[in-house]
């Protein structure tokens, strides 16, 4: 099995999927065990000093001006877990929890923290071990980081509150912890602040949508060029040279992307034949790349925000080289949740210009040629009149969910912590702007592949074909009277969800962007 070394210099994209999707082991390294070991002894030097110390011997937020005497520090460290594990609503997905876990590790192994090094193992311990605490949907406003959500994750360590097994039932923690041999931590000064004070959860879903929109932003580019093919489009608007002259990055991959897969189509230019004629395609299809490229543009800024958060060290009160402990405020999630929210806003738009053509591929007053809503017998056949509802519906909700959360702040903490991020809410809600948006995809592959197919007399791309018929090995079927539709849409669903459609895709025209 792939194992993560988590040293005191911050961690890798690549590494949280490995833990959180591919449940990779973690292992710290020998420079982060010296890096907590040191960061250790600065606390517990301050915790022995009569001078109040916030965090290590103070209350915490608007509860800071008290000091806290050193027989009831123990006890104020598992009361700021049990306290903050207030979480309600429905259960987060396993991955986002092990993200979650994961990411406050890579903080507490960067010895600024001031957390035990026996504390550190056995974070690495219940990740390796498969327990999942159990995290709930609400709880979180992104400021002081990811309160809630790492409260529950703090309170398994303890061997307190639920969790999932490695056999996927939820149990007791303790009851799990010492079925994998594992030691349920007694929280020291500290200790139970650092393991609560970040933007871990927020950036773990970043860092997982982004995975799947780079996926999903090729898919995307794919079905434009085959709805391009099947409306017998010109593919003369995705010329290198037009899109050197806009310099946007994103904007010159996905044209390339669509020019590649549109290479040798039978279909393409058929503007001035008497059945179809037309000066240019509609925006739809003409600016596909503009659109999907500054989604594209969004999420390198995206990405390049997530790798400085990666590299960062989120705690408060913090450890530094020099032997100070200083309140900062690092943990206001407002970086992450600008990009998580710029992120929905690019998505909502990249479906609805889908279902812009996939709406298009129906209505035979815009077809070119192509019977009405791609029905058998239309009249007596709908076709995929109702796909494109749900498709509608699907980008409806999409538009609802680009709606910045960021932008939202409601004081909390007796007006203490008066402006909070809302990062992780807007988390939450990219994750199902991204489902949706696969299924929209989804949608426009499967009204494309068939509007393909019924362009009787003509020879679509190698790509295209190879496109249509990995689809149609997947389960996605063809043209033909009316059937029970759903089973095909959530074929081709997974068809794209799994990877499979860019895989077919690239095995004729080579790795795409």
């Amino acid at each position: 099995m792939h194992t993560v070394v988590v040293g005191t210099s911050g961690t890798t994209a690549e590494d949280v999927i490995a833990v959180a999707r591919g449940n990779a082991r973690v292992e710290l390294s020998g420079e982060a065990l010296a890096a907590l070991g040191r960061a250790r002894e600065i606390v517990e030097a301050l915790a022995a000093k009569p001078e109040p110390v916030y965090g290590v011997s103070t209350g915490f937020g608007a509860l800071a001006s008290r000091h806290i005497s050193p027989e009831l520090r123990a006890q104020l460290q598992r009361n700021i877990v049990r306290s903050h594990a207030a979480g309600m609503g429905p259960r987060v997905e396993r991955e986002v929890v092990r993200a979650l876990m994961f990411l406050r590790l890579k903080t507490v192994a960067s010895g600024h923290t001031g957390v035990r090094p026996s504390v550190a193992q056995t974070m690495a311990d219940v990740l390796n071990a498969g327990i999942t605490p159990v995290v709930h949907e609400y709880g979180s406003l992104g400021c002081s980081g990811d309160l809630a959500p790492l409260s529950h994750c703090a309170l398994a360590l303890m061997g307190e509150g639920d969790a999932e097994g490695p056999d996927g039932t939820v149990r007791p923690a303790g009851e799990l912890l010492a079925e994998a041999g594992i030691e349920p931590v007694e929280l020291r000064e500290k200790e139970g602040l650092a393991l609560l004070n970040g933007t871990d959860g927020m950036l773990g879903m970043l860092v997982m949508a982004l995975a799947d929109l780079g996926k999903l932003y090729t898919s995307a580019d794919i079905t434009a060029a085959l709805t391009l093919e099947a409306l017998l489009g010109t593919e003369k608007v995705l010329q290198p040279e037009l899109h050197a002259i806009r310099p946007h990055p994103g904007q010159g991959a996905s044209a390339a992307n669509m020019a590649a897969v549109l290479k040798d189509s039978g279909l393409t230019g058929h503007f001035q034949e008497e059945s179809a004629p037309r000066v240019q395609d509609a925006y739809s299809v003409r600016c596909a790349p503009q659109v999907a490229g500054a989604g594209r543009d969004t999420m390198a800024h995206a990405a390049l925000v997530a790798s400085r958060e990666l590299a960062a060290a989120v705690d408060n009160p913090v450890v530094l080289p020099d032997g100070r402990v200083e309140s900062n405020g690092n943990f206001h999630g407002a970086p992450v949740a600008y990009v998580l929210d710029f992120l929905a806003i690019a998505a909502a738009d990249l479906g609805s210009i889908a279902e812009r053509r996939t709406d298009r591929l129906l209505d035979k007053n815009r077809s070119h040629g192509l019977p009405p809503f791609l029905a058998d017998d239309a009249g007596v056949d709908s076709g995929l009149m109702i796909a494109q509802y749900t498709q509608a519906a699907l980008v409806s909700e999409m538009k609802r969910l680009a709606v910045p959360a960021s932008a939202d702040s409601i004081p909390s903490s007796a007006m203490q912590e008066d402006h909070v991020s809302m990062g992780w809410s807007a988390a939450r809600k990219l994750r199902t702007a991204v489902d949706n948006l696969t299924r929209i995809v989804a949608i426009e592959l499967y009204a494309a592949t068939r509007a393909i197919e019924l362009r009787h007399g003509l020879t679509p791309a190698p790509a295209s074909r190879a496109a249509i018929a990995a689809a149609r090995a997947a389960g996605v079927e063809g043209p033909g009277p009316d059937r029970f539709l759903a089973p095909d849409l959530a074929a081709a669903d997974a068809f794209v969800r799994s990877g499979a459609l860019v895989d077919a895709v690239e095995a004729v025209t080579g790795p795409l962007a």
